[in-house]
């Protein structure tokens, strides 16, 4: 079968298209069950608990690409006291799974900071998983605004 090159030409042009706006896919978001997924996956049963975990993230984030957070837990880090893990969580993003540290008695201390990238306006959960299996949870709502202005 032999094609002009008209029809080569045509052909091309719209698989261009078709890859540059038919295929793009938009990123979805998280939806309550995938974060509940996450934290029950993390959890192993054990419901998680306020206290002994403090996280550390601003109110307002100017720019949503770098928002700083910090987490630390209060732990003896050794015994069954020791805080093995923790899990930071945002569940406005396409995944809701930002990062995990992991810790043994060699670390000193539970405590980690790191940058994320918010989607937008969204909680920020931190999970702390204890030797015990107990789990402690602390939840902060981050405001994401675009160019100074709130929102």
């Amino acid at each position: 079968m032999n094609h002009t090159r008209r029809q080569m030409l045509a052909f091309t042009a719209g698989a261009a298209g078709m890859a540059a706006f038919g295929f793009s896919a938009l990123p979805a978001l998280a939806d309550a069950d995938a974060t509940q997924k996450a934290i029950d996956e993390f959890a192993a049963g054990a419901t998680p608990a306020e206290g002994r975990i403090s996280l550390t993230a601003p109110e307002i984030a100017e720019n949503g690409n770098t928002v700083p957070i910090s987490v630390e837990v209060e732990s003896a880090m050794s015994g069954d006291d020791l805080c093995e893990s923790v899990m930071i969580l945002a569940d406005g993003n396409p995944n809701p799974d930002v990062c995990t540290f992991r810790f043994s008695e060699l670390s000193g201390a539970a405590t980690a900071t790191t940058r994320m990238r918010l989607a937008k306006t969204q909680n920020v959960i931190a999970l702390a998983r204890m030797k015990d299996g107990t789990v402690y949870m602390d939840r902060k709502e981050v405001k994401v605004t675009i160019g100074g202005c709130g929102g």
